[in-house]
């Protein structure tokens, strides 16, 4: 009987050891928060993340598969969406005949501007209001799918003003509770992933900044990516592309973990789409670093190694998982005034008729600045990042992260001919409280860099970045 009861006392223990271990989060816990919405310990950060991405199908001649797409999905009358360069470009050619060869019924909307602004947003929700389309599919870079992502959206709300749901606090930033149609995005460069992404960027003319709208509601439906698309890319463009990969790679890797950010959603609808870095997204971000650090010098200097150029066409797939549910910070948010105060430099290779800051370009010269001032919150992960691009790390000490990232990314950029600083693309130290003003209402990405900032900070960024090498 002894024996018995010592052994009922054990389990007891045992149990009550298990209770005192068990998850206590929401979903496993049996102890409810008086706070709605609140994780049961009543911690304010975050306690959870979500994944979110689009259908994606990769494969050299895959394009051609988007009428019979089209045709499965029931649609009937088809807003396609591309820019005047593009429209006379293979990629262009082969959709449009493979929506005659499926007797989809069409039309063209060509006018998407490069670096899309709030006015060149509305005429192409305009133009999707007056359509009623049932499905869209959208041609070319970032600024397509993008101005695609925001006609979809709008012409689905019709009777919503365009600042319900731009990001705060330019805009309301709402969430999107209306069902959208089908939309279907051929990236035609390997840089901007948002064929992948529920983010839509543009330059919001009256502040001369960059914002944008950030819903998981407005990502593509299929993203085809097919890298025979790339062939006919100019060097330049190659390059500057691949910079957005390094960006969105090196950004959402370093950004703040998503259980360190705040508030913790009341409803899941408000979870934003950028949540911090998390297991899942470092994956990618790690993957699409690799793919960078090898293929991206040998896609810009080879037009013809299609081997390269289809690598980098999926590291921009493989980085648009990653940040589009990790988020960027720094880089991204102090290249927005950069390409929004933009005074008379047009960048080469880039066939526009106004002055032009290409946006991987406007993030990643100031990678280096940044990358020194947050390497102290996680030192590991720089160190990783520098390996990965090229650095011998074997006797780097734990507080070199910062200059030994630093380096490489100038060496890098060097290697590859990069403008030498804000300087050199037109800007001064006169400019940087602009530059600084502008940067200050992009919280949605600043407030997810690992290590808090402050306005003279930011100047000091600015500053740094005016001159690389």
């Amino acid at each position: 009987m002894a024996a018995a009861a010592a052994a009922r006392a054990r389990v007891a223990h045992l149990l009550r050891q298990l209770q005192r271990a068990a998850c206590q989060c929401p979903t496993h816990s049996h102890t409810y928060s008086q706070a709605p919405g609140l994780p049961a310990s009543g911690k304010t950060t975050d306690y959870a993340f979500e994944m979110a991405v689009s259908n994606i199908r990769y494969g050299a001649g895959v394009t051609k598969e988007v009428g019979m797409d089209l045709q499965n999905m029931g649609a009937k009358n088809v807003c396609l969406m591309t820019d005047k360069n593009l429209s006379q470009l293979p990629p262009v050619q082969v959709v449009m005949d493979s929506l005659v060869k499926n007797g989809i019924n069409f039309k063209v909307y060509d006018n998407v501007r490069v670096e899309p602004t709030d006015r060149s947003f509305m005429e192409a929700i305009e133009f999707a209001k007056k359509g009623a389309f049932d499905a869209y599919v959208a041609v070319g870079g970032g600024s397509t799918m993008d101005t695609c992502k925001a006609a979809n959206l709008y012409a689905s709300s019709p009777h919503s003003d365009f600042l319900d749901y731009v990001n705060a606090p330019i805009g309301k930033g709402k969430p999107v509770s209306v069902p959208l149609k089908p939309l279907i995005a051929v990236p035609t460069t390997s840089g901007t992933g948002s064929e992948t992404t529920g983010v839509a960027i543009f330059d919001y003319e009256h502040l001369k900044v960059k914002t944008g709208i950030a819903s998981r509601a407005i990502k593509p439906t299929l993203g085809l990516i097919d890298p025979l698309h790339t062939l006919h890319l100019p060097d330049r463009v190659v390059a500057n592309s691949g910079f957005d990969v390094l960006c969105h790679a090196l950004e959402s890797y370093t950004a703040l973990p998503y259980h360190m950010r705040s508030p913790c959603p009341s409803n899941p609808i408000t979870r934003p789409a950028y949540q911090g870095s998390n297991p899942i997204s470092d994956i990618w971000a790690i993957h699409a670093l690799r793919i960078v650090a090898k293929y991206l010098k040998r896609a810009v200097r080879n037009p013809d190694d299609l081997e390269a150029r289809s690598n980098m066409h999926l590291a921009s797939a493989f980085a648009g998982i990653g940040f589009g549910n990790a988020g960027v910070h720094l880089c991204h948010g102090m290249s927005y005034p950069i390409s929004g105060l933009v005074k008379t430099y047009k960048a080469k290779d880039y066939n526009v008729d106004h002055p032009l800051v290409p946006h991987g370009l406007s993030v990643v010269l100031t990678s280096p600045a940044v990358f020194s001032f947050t390497a102290q919150m996680s030192p590991e992960r720089h160190l990783e990042t520098a390996e990965i691009l090229g650095a011998d790390t074997h006797t780097a000490r734990i507080p070199d992260a910062g200059p030994i990232l630093a380096d490489t990314l100038r060496k890098f950029l060097f290697d590859l001919d990069v403008d030498d600083g804000l300087a050199s693309i037109g800007y001064s130290k006169a400019d940087i409280p602009a530059l600084v003003k502008g940067t200050l209402p992009q919280e949605r990405v600043t407030k997810l860099a690992p290590r808090p900032q402050s306005e003279e900070d930011l100047s000091a960024l600015f500053e740094a970045s005016m001159k690389l090498y």
